[in-house]
């Protein structure tokens, strides 16, 4: 099915340039409290550059700001397809397309005119007809893709900016004077940035800003039905996944409603009787990702294995390295990856880009890259663990720590057997070995004072799903501090998980932690696993009440002292929801502040 078929609308929405949340990405975190899209004016891809109310010019630079993997790109592709089709930005006579990526490949050559530049990527354009189109600046549409892969700051003060499109002048300088309205004056502009880029650009020129926020829970369903293509299954697997907290954290990410979708495909397609248990963790999600992979191309590589420990290798060069482009004449050379390039089962990991000199290779999502990078350890003997894990207790700043968190899935994962099945044994060594280490790193970790080192811990021990290695690591009698720390909606979810197989919890102290109602909401049925919960300073509302109340008449409750004082406006209704809890025969509290 083309793009326009199988397309899911994205939700964008627009953002306050000053706002430090978006520049920070995290403003999919506080959408996902009930309710608060109320707020947000929506944008839709086609109104980028309508004109605002007021304003007597339609916008010329957007920029669309949004994390990895939420879909840019994908939105961009969208976008050129749109107008190819004449459906959308018909007032536009002609859009180009950049990426930054690729202009850096072109720093080692001599300068260029920016009509040269275009006639290098769009071939089919001849020159007189192009110097036709650059009359009208106007109607054109320039779309610059990834600023945060950009090795130049977009440097407005440089003196060297050109006005004239047959100017011969450094690629950098061309795109900054595109982009500052010096060259081509009129042509429209989009941007698109993850938001740790966002600061190398001079806001002030900004006429719009947007933030894609993935997918809302509508959209969601709508995809896994799209990927089925039959709506009972799609439906069936929507909700799988709407039960596991985690999991379906993950599917605001198109790029991970992906791989999700195609990890649970042939489970879903599997008669009921026939099927195993459905994925619990992200861990067991890449597993059935790969299994399927393996499996679709068995005919095709005799040497699946050693193809896998070479990928694995130059995936784990990339996380150590920071890389996540592979170029053919270099990384994939010096792997030895040249040889299988064209075939199909390596396709089912990399996504190539070419150009007329150059040709690219990414690894699908970069989560993938790094669980690739986990699984060579266990493939290869000579792997190379002990070095790994030195580095990651060296490395300060947590490049390893989804390798870490994938290594530690891996030692416990049940559907492991799947892959052997197809690849021979993992190495049994290394099985030990990182079991060994994540026992003795959790035990350390939860029953010291280094907070962020005992949430990166429960989040091992959530992909391990083993109650024998959490409840070893957590002892007797332990108490946890997350003070002054910054959980995300996501870490509550993973330390209520913890919380209820260790079974019993003596403290949980979360004092001057910020928590949202959907952090609360998460956290309740591990508080209610706690003897004591301190939750002073916690910036706590009436929407959170609910939740509480939940922890204190559950069943299984265990709460005895609750502590909600300080900066907490909980207000009549809250406090009413409380002695909804206190009310009920499960209730065991007997302090409350």
């Amino acid at each position: 099915m083309g793009l326009e078929t199988q397309y899911t609308e994205l939700m964008i929405i627009k953002q306050d340039i000053k706002d430090e949340l978006a520049k920070d990405g995290k403003t999919q975190e506080r959408l996902e409290e009930e309710g608060a899209t109320k707020n947000c004016e929506r944008v839709w891809t086609e109104h980028l550059f309508k004109r605002r109310p007021k304003s007597k010019t339609p916008p010329k630079l957007i920029v669309v700001n949004a994390v990895a993997g939420i879909g840019k790109t994908t939105m961009v592709q969208k976008i050129m397809s749109d107008w190819a089709r004449g459906t959308q930005y018909q007032r536009f006579a002609f859009v180009f397309l950049f990426k930054f990526r690729e202009l850096n490949l072109l720093d080692n050559e001599s300068q260029m005119s920016l009509t040269a530049l275009i006639e290098r990527r769009y071939k089919h354009l001849t020159h007189d007809k192009l110097i036709e189109i650059l009359q009208k600046p106007e109607s054109l549409l320039f779309i610059l893709d990834g600023l945060e892969e950009y090795k130049h700051r977009l440097d407005f003060t440089d003196s060297q900016l050109c006005s004239d499109p047959d100017d011969e002048v450094l690629v950098h300088i061309l795109v900054t004077s595109l982009v500052s309205q010096t060259l081509l004056k009129g042509c429209s502009v989009l941007i698109t940035s993850r938001p740790t880029a966002v600061g190398s650009l001079d806001m002030e020129r900004v006429d719009g800003f947007v933030e894609v926020v993935g997918f809302f829970p509508e959209q969601r369903l709508m995809y896994f039905k799209k990927f089925f293509g039959d709506s009972d299954v799609g439906t069936e697997g929507f909700q799988c996944m709407k039960g596991n907290t985690i999991l379906y954290s993950m599917c605001v990410s198109p790029s991970y409603c992906w791989i999700i979708c195609s990890a649970l495909k042939r489970h879903f397609m599997t008669p009921e009787e026939e099927r195993g248990a459905a994925p619990r963790t992200v861990t067991e999600i890449f597993v059935m990702f790969l299994y399927n992979i393996l499996t679709n191309h068995r005919q095709e590589d005799d040497d699946q294995r050693r193809i896998l420990i070479t990928l694995g290798k130059m995936a784990y060069y990339g996380v150590d390295n920071r890389t996540h482009v592979f170029n053919k004449k270099q990384e994939m050379s010096t792997f030895g990856l040249q040889s299988v390039l064209s075939s199909s089962f390596l396709s089912g990991f990399l996504h190539r880009q070419s150009t007329q000199k150059h040709t690219t290779y990414t690894f699908y999502h970069f989560t993938l890259q790094e669980f690739m990078a986990a699984c060579s350890f266990y493939l290869d003997p000579s792997g190379g663990v002990e070095e790994l894990l030195k580095k990651r207790d060296s490395c300060k700043d947590g490049r390893f720590e989804i390798v870490t968190r994938f290594l530690a899935g891996l030692a416990w994962c049940p559907v492991l057997k799947t892959l052997e099945g197809i690849l021979g044994e993992f190495e049994g060594k290394t099985t030990q070995r990182i079991q060994e280490w994540v026992r003795q790193k959790a035990k350390q970790a939860l029953q010291g004072g280094d907070k962020s080192e005992a949430l990166r811990v429960c989040h091992w021990l959530y992909e391990t799903q083993n109650e024998e290695v959490i409840r070893d690591a957590t002892g007797k009698d332990l108490e946890m501090d997350f003070r002054y720390m910054t959980l995300s909606a996501l870490d509550c979810a993973v330390l209520a998980s913890v919380i209820i197989c260790c079974g019993e919890l003596k403290e949980l102290d979360l004092s001057y932690t910020p928590l949202t109602p959907e952090c609360i909401r998460r956290l309740a049925k591990g508080l209610s696993c706690c003897n004591t919960v301190w939750l002073r300073s916690c910036g706590l509302t009436a929407r959170c009440c609910s939740a509480l109340s939940s922890a204190l008449s559950a069943s299984n409750s265990q709460l005895t002292e609750l502590r909600l004082s300080y900066n907490n406006n909980m207000e009549d209704s809250g406090v009413e929801q409380l002695c909804e809890g206190l009310r009920s025969p499960n209730c065991k509290l007997e302090k409350l502040e």
